[in-house]
């Protein structure tokens, strides 16, 4: 019994001890600090954004464009069949099918109308015809009238001069109705021609009506211009115009033919960091159906005024990068990733962004030394940040907070009225740009600025002025260095 005692006592000092070695072992571990070291070499500040790929030339395939005449009073026209998405077309094959319905009903209102104008025609011209004839007959009656009145005035000569008289009375009365008669049927017969003309017109208008109706009617069955690949097509809002989509007489696409021998990236950049993309940039281009394959660009547009894409609330600008490789594999709507060299330092110092803290707007690091050093810091990228002030290369520094870190002593207080005069200058610029932007939206509201376009925001792209306390100035960025770099 005793023995069975000592043997459960001994086991579970075993695992006691066992406990203890492992947690003290996870805590050392745990305890062990990280190090880095102040580099010194080419840095290079890049925009990471992710585009889609579109073609730099394309065609539309439209739908008809007489729909954006005002006869037709169509607004949205359907789409109600469409070859799939990149079928490949020769010109003259069939591409969609638009909707009918709308333009079949105002095809049976003209119709109706054409109907009733062409019994209007028939109408007048019946009136017209006996108006006419009745007239005529009058005239000829008239003018027998007029002519037994001159007989009557021949025969009378024998007769007393009253009685003659009376007769040259009668045929002066005839002469003059037979007179008033035919100036009447001339007024009646230009009458009747205007009328004529008047229904004459409106039928032939109805007739064109239809007529144009029926042609556009059948243009609904739409063919591919040119020989292309078919890509549906973006809308403003960002959707792709596919079958039940509607197609308005302000935008008649239906959808495209691209040159894929010329690919461009559209992608956005935040208000953030648009103001480092400039035209002529180098782009380190993926593509994300193959990751394997890399591709360099260059920044060829750069919008000037943001917008509010749609479910967001960030504001944007438009950036388009041309992709200087051709490829077969590439094509429109592809995701890509693009990297932006916005900036390269020949020569500087950089470390790690772990390695940085701050306190109160000063930046620091903790050194293996046990300082806590003051240093004034340049542009960053994703990863690293330029220190242009404070350490020396080769420094070793803490990755991390170090234990006790109240032990360590601030030591570099001389730079922080330079950091503090940084941070003024920053802010008078932040505080000039913002009047700058001010002054722009006002004058767009006053009629002197661009067209409004909803929710836009206008930022100046100008370069930063050198810092002369840099500790490598810039360097123009060569396209021919698509290495990643820091």
């Amino acid at each position: 019994m005793k023995r069975k005692y000592w043997f459960i006592l001994i086991a579970i000092a075993v695992v006691v001890i066992l406990l203890t070695a492992v947690l003290n072992s996870g805590s050392k571990d745990k305890a062990v600090p990280q190090f880095t070291r102040a580099e010194v070499g080419e840095f290079e500040i890049v925009v990471n954004v992710t585009g889609e790929l579109t073609a730099q030339n394309s065609e539309d395939i439209t739908a008809p464009t007489e729909l954006r005449g005002r006869s037709f009073r169509v607004t949205d026209v359907k789409i109600q069949d469409l070859v799939p998405e990149g079928t490949v077309v020769d010109s003259g094959d069939y591409v969609a099918t638009l909707d009918r319905s709308a333009l079949s009903n105002q095809l049976k209102n003209t119709e109706d109308e054409l109907e009733k104008s062409q019994q209007a025609y028939l109408k007048t011209q019946l009136d017209t015809t006996l108006q006419l004839r009745e007239l005529r007959n009058n005239l000829i009656n008239l003018k027998f009238d007029m002519e037994e009145k001159k007989l009557i005035l021949e025969q009378s000569k024998y007769e007393p001069p009253a009685t003659q008289r009376q007769a040259q009375i009668n045929l002066e009365k005839a002469e003059r109705a037979y007179q008033q008669a035919l100036y009447n049927y001339n007024l009646k017969k230009d009458q009747a021609e205007a009328s004529m003309k008047e229904v004459s017109i409106n039928l032939e208008r109805q007739r064109r009506e239809r007529q144009d109706m029926l042609d556009v009617i059948s243009k609904f069955v739409i063919k591919a211009p040119k020989q292309g690949m078919v890509i549906y097509y973006r809308e403003w809002s960002g959707q792709k115009r596919k079958v039940g989509s509607t197609v308005s007489p302000w935008d008649l696409t239906v959808a495209t033919l691209p040159d894929l021998s010329v690919m461009n990236s559209k992608t956005y950049v935040n208000e953030i960091d648009i103001s480092k993309v400039k035209k002529g940039q180098p782009v380190r281009i993926t593509v994300d159906a193959f990751p394997d394959k890399k591709f360099t660009g260059e920044v060829i547009e750069v919008a000037n005024i943001g917008e509010q894409l749609p479910n967001t609330d960030a504001k944007v600008f438009e950036v388009t990068i041309r992709v200087n490789e051709y490829d077969p594999i590439l094509r429109p709507s592809m995701t890509t990733g693009n990297q932006i060299v916005t900036n390269t330092y020949d020569s500087v110092l950089f470390i790690p962004l772990e390695a940085l803290h701050a306190n109160d707007s000063i930046s620091f690091v903790y050194t293996r030394k046990g300082k806590r050093q003051v240093v004034v810091v340049g542009d960053m990228n994703e990863n690293f940040i330029i220190v242009e002030k404070g350490l020396k290369p080769g420094e070793e520094l803490y990755l991390s907070t170090p234990e006790k870190p109240e032990k360590f002593e601030f030591t570099g207080f001389e730079l922080i009225p330079e950091i503090k005069k940084r941070k003024e200058d920053k802010l008078r610029q932040e505080a000039e740009l913002r009047q700058q932007q001010q002054e722009l939206m006002n004058k767009r509201k006053n009629g002197f600025g661009m067209p409004g376009q909803g929710n836009v925001m206008i930022i100046s792209t100008d370069k930063p002025a050198d810092n002369k306390n840099s500790s490598s100035a810039p360097k123009n960025t060569a396209k021919d260095q698509m290495k990643t770099k820091p």
